[in-house]
């Protein structure tokens, strides 16, 4: 919805309040024309209803004034003496219109010193759920959300099952651009799994003042602009989505606004220089480490390595057996000698799934395997007698990826060598024609909402023909530390400024098994094995990552000691 459309839309509602509510503002002492004009209606409306006039802000907040509306229409016919739990059901089921029944059809009377304490337990208990669930989405919409690490893409610097905190305030809250969606979900309701939201009306794009801009090289959560999945891990036909609805992802920005960057050999290079990341990022890369005697998959296990694939051999497999391997096998091979190949992740069969079901298999460690590794990493590696050699892989320049932005058979690239390309910068012109088109066609369709026609080697732009453009927002470039397992802006481009979501800022809990065995799908919590020493950790900031966990313990169980016996001593003197 455009301006004038909001302004329509505003008018309307006003409109319906007046219509629906004029004669109780006359009932209660008011002037009827106060129930028509926007805003101070809603002031007034405090006062009728005999609460505070702070909570008028709360209705032009977008998705907290979805829980507020129902409130004030069970407090607004509560006021005029219609407290009954059947009219309070039929007034929220009717979305207000109810009020328009008590408005015309019944004689009421305003109850100007109405109690405002619930007369049950039960509606205590309801008035106190509502206002938790208020303050809990202001919070989560607004400054804080939590957010976890589903895939590896900055492994090791982010770890799956990691649950963060990412603030919202850093970069300035973006407001919601979907007005009707349910509190505190993003994109599908739990359970049910259905869209927790309504595509239409739209609000603009507009974004609260933030205390610092992005930086080049910090870690960043945004919405993910090709998203087009209803749930990750799920094979399906894709939907469209609005940006606030959009997956959320988390990658480190590599590239600000007006940059040139470039990918050598793996390494980030921007405006002719190589990046350098701050000491807690640890990039991985692909190795092939040889050993003539086989590569054991317990030394990979022991110096951190997990994102490996391990073969085991069976002579034969009964129905049990194989329903039992299938919760951790990734794929099946039958050989020539009839014997069976089982692939599974890092971690392997469980040895007590193998003694349970009777399996006699044996694991065969090839002389070459691979393997993403940080630095440290490939040097354990490198000094231990076992390992014959640890080689880097990297693609030759001119090999074309698979699925490397701009899609474009004049761009042969890869993920280690990429570009070099412009980022977008508002404000700022590029000339536009057939080459540079692959690069900024979805940022003119998609982002910034025009029609693109080729006609020869003419581009037209809404109609017109044009050799250049000039860019309404700013635009990132988002890449994962884990450089050859991660699906970036090496694949789907830029990422847009409406799109940015705000930055992880703390480690609440760590989790290894947070995965199942193949990696495909999250654990059943009681299968999770906490990381302690990463629990309660910060996630900027210089050198080894401490652990407040045990701090944070001893102030929780001070505030219960010093609770405890500030109640006992109030006993003692009552």
């Amino acid at each position: 919805m455009d301006t004038t459309q909001w302004l329509l839309f505003i008018l309307l509602v006003q409109v319906i309040h007046f219509l629906g509510t004029w004669k109780l503002y006359v009932k209660a002492g008011r002037k009827a024309w106060e129930a028509a004009v926007p805003v101070y209606n809603a002031i007034v409306l405090m006062q009728i209803i005999n609460r505070p006039k702070w909570w008028v802000i709360l209705l032009f907040i977008p998705i907290i004034n979805l829980l507020m509306f129902p409130v004030i229409w069970v407090e607004t016919i509560r006021s005029f003496g219609r407290t009954s739990l059947l009219e309070t059901w039929l007034v929220i089921l009717s979305l207000g219109f109810y009020i328009y029944y008590v408005n015309y059809a019944l004689d009421v009377t305003h109850i100007k010193e109405r109690s405002l304490h619930p007369r049950s337990v039960a509606g205590e208990w309801v008035s106190s759920i509502v206002f938790a669930i208020v303050a809990a989405t202001l919070v989560h919409t607004y400054f804080i959300q939590p957010y976890v690490i589903p895939t590896g893409s900055l492994e090791r610097t982010l770890r799956i099952g990691d649950l963060l905190f990412v603030s919202k305030f850093h970069y300035g809250a973006r407001t919601p651009m979907t007005t009707i969606a349910a509190p505190m979900v993003h994109d599908t309701l739990p359970v049910l799994n259905i869209p927790s939201y309504i595509n239409k009306p739209q609000l603009p794009y507009f974004r609260l003042p933030g205390f610092k801009d992005i930086k080049r090289k910090e870690i960043v959560v945004f919405s993910w602009p090709a998203d087009t999945v209803r749930q990750f891990f799920r094979k399906e036909q894709g939907v469209e989505k609005p940006i606030d609805k959009k997956s959320n992802y988390v990658k480190r920005c590599v590239g600000l606004p007006g940059d040139s960057l470039q990918v050598i050999d793996g390494y980030v290079f921007v405006n002719g220089k190589q990046l350098e990341l701050p000491d807690r990022a640890k990039p991985q890369f692909d190795y092939n480490i040889h050993a003539s005697k086989g590569v054991s998959s317990k030394l990979l296990a022991e110096i951190g390595v997990n994102d490996f694939t391990r073969k085991y051999i069976v002579s034969a497999l009964n129905q049990q057996q194989a329903d039992a391997l299938n919760d951790y096998a990734k794929g099946y091979n039958r050989r020539q000698d009839g014997k069976i190949e089982i692939y599974t992740a890092g971690p392997g069969i469980p040895v007590d799934v193998i003694r349970r079901n009777g399996i006699s298999l044996k694991e065969e460690t090839g002389r070459v395997r691979m393997a993403p590794l940080t630095d440290d990493m490939a040097a354990q590696l490198k000094s231990n007698a076992n390992i014959d050699s640890v080689v880097r892989i990297i693609t030759p320049k001119g090999t074309r990826g698979i699925n490397i932005f701009p899609q474009s058979p004049d761009y042969p690239w890869s993920h280690d060598q990429f570009g070099p390309i412009y980022i977008p910068e508002e404000g700022k012109t590029v000339a536009l024609n057939l080459n540079t088109l692959p690069f900024y066609k979805k940022i003119l369709e998609k982002y910034e909402g025009n029609s693109i026609k080729v006609t020869g080697n003419q581009i037209s732009l809404n109609g017109e023909v044009v050799d250049s453009y000039t860019f309404k927002q700013d635009y990132y470039w988002m890449m994962g530390d884990n450089r050859d397992h991660s699906e970036d802006s090496r694949a789907w481009g830029y990422v847009p400024a409406n799109h940015i979501v705000g930055t992880p800022i703390f480690i609440w809990m760590s989790v290894d098994n947070f995965m199942n065995a193949k990696g495909t799908a999250t654990n059943a919590p009681w299968k999770w094995k906490p990381r302690w020493d990463r629990i309660f950790t910060t996630v900027n900031g210089t050198g080894e990552p401490v652990s407040y966990f045990k701090y944070f313990l001893i102030a929780l169980a001070g505030w219960f000691a010093f609770d405890f016996f500030r109640k006992r001593k109030k006993q003692k003197k009552s």
